[in-house]
This record gives C-alpha cells, structure tokens and sequence, in this order.
C-alpha cells in the first residue's frame, strides 16, 4: 500500500496476521513541516527518504520492520555548506498496547530498546520514521573528510581559498619573558 506524506497513523485493525506493507515517501513537503514542528533540527534543505514498512500482528503485539533510504541535505560542520548525505537503515521493533509502565530508574536491555507502546489501538509510523532519521545523522557531518572547514579569524572556507590572515604575536606577559630566554 502506497502512503501518503500526511497519513502515518495506522489502527492496528488494518494490520493482520499476514501483515501490512507501507511503502513510504518522505519528500520535500514532509521535511519541510517536519522543521516548522522543531525548528531546533539542522537540516540544510530538503531531505528524500523512501523505504518499506512491515505490520503483523501477534496477537496484540505488533511487530514492526522496516527499511529507510535515501539523501538528507545537512550543513557541513567545518565549512557550513550544505551536502548531500546518502543514508540508509534497517529497523525492527516490537510494540505493545500503552501506556508505557512508569518504572523509577531502571536500566534498559538491548530487548527493551527494541520494544515500545502504541496508544489508542493506533500505531505512529511517524516517530518512528523520525527516530530513524535522526539516528542516521553522524554527531559531526562534513562534506568530505579532507575538509578544511573555515578561517576562525576572517571566515574564508579554505577549500575554496587561501587565508590571508597574518599570524598574531601572543601578547601574555609570559610569552614576552619567554621570548626574552630565548634571545
């Protein structure tokens, strides 16, 4: 079944034994209302994500696999231009009808990070398309490893010219007496 950017929740009715398939499109239009919801997110431009989604149904349970690929458009952390980043991912989880328990500080397994609740007899497809996304953004992106990113001083990207600052001299009462011993 083909889905629509704006319907992403889906009542656990529709999902049988056999399973549902979703096959997602996450365009421009989903980003794009994606930043205006959280304005914190760092994206450059428009990201292209499409995949496939698995539904079955056990029972209550509903076990949840999934595939995600495509671009995010991000900023560079050294030089600030926007790149393209291909990304790709494989997830599964199981969910569980809410609410999820309230349990003072206990420390998760790896089974309890795969498990999460779905409220009302509807499952949100979209968190979790954003989770997943999020989890593909590397802590620094850079558009290519031999980056040289920006001067600090007059802002020029180094990858596209050289800096023509001039060194300054320290100017700490313990840099002058240092060059004094070395004289």
């Amino acid at each position: 079944m083909a889905m629509k950017e704006s319907t992403w929740e889906i009542h656990i009715s529709s999902v049988t034994e056999e399973g549902l398939d979703l096959y997602p499109e996450l365009g421009e239009e989903w980003f794009r209302a994606w930043q205006q919801e959280d304005p914190g997110l760092d994206f450059a431009g428009p990201g292209a994500i499409s995949g496939k989604v698995h539904l079955e149904k056990h029972g209550r349970e509903i076990l949840l696999r999934g595939h995600l690929e495509g671009t995010l458009t991000l900023s560079c952390s050294r030089c600030l231009e926007p790149f393209k980043l291909p990304v790709a991912t494989d997830f599964h989880l199981l969910l569980e009808p809410g609410p999820e328990p309230a349990v003072p500080e206990e420390e998760l397994t790896a089974e309890d990070l795969d498990l999460d609740f779905y409220q009302d007899e509807v499952v949100d497809l979209e968190r979790y398309f954003r989770e997943q996304i999020l989890l593909m953004i590397p802590l620094k992106p850079l558009c290519s490893e031999t980056c040289k990113g920006i001067c600090p001083r007059c802002g020029a990207d180094l990858n596209r010219e050289p800096c023509h600052c001039v060194a300054e001299k320290p100017e700490s009462p313990l840099a002058a007496e240092l060059a004094k011993l070395k004289k």
